[in-house]
């Protein structure tokens, strides 16, 4: 689990590099035709990072609850 989040958050961060590079390049170079396009990158570069929190903290919310539904699993000490 902990080598999934790591490349899920690795592809978010790189995903997200590549929209402030786009939208840096389309505010500096674009012209006045690509101003749609700028307008949904600076969106984009909004709303992914907090569907990618609402994600990871509904994920972590519903481990909690599995874990206290299942008495076999309370016994078990913590995975690292």
């Amino acid at each position: 689990m902990q080598k999934l989040k790591r490349i899920l958050a690795l592809c978010g961060a790189v995903l997200l590099g590549g929209l402030y590079l786009v939208t840096f390049f389309l505010g500096v170079f674009g012209s006045t035709n690509i101003q749609p396009l700028l307008k949904a990158c600076i969106v984009c570069t909004v709303i992914i990072p907090v569907l990618l929190y609402a994600m990871f903290l509904l994920a972590r919310i519903l481990d909690r609850r599995n874990r206290a539904q299942d008495p076999e699993e309370s016994h078990k000490p913590p995975e690292a």
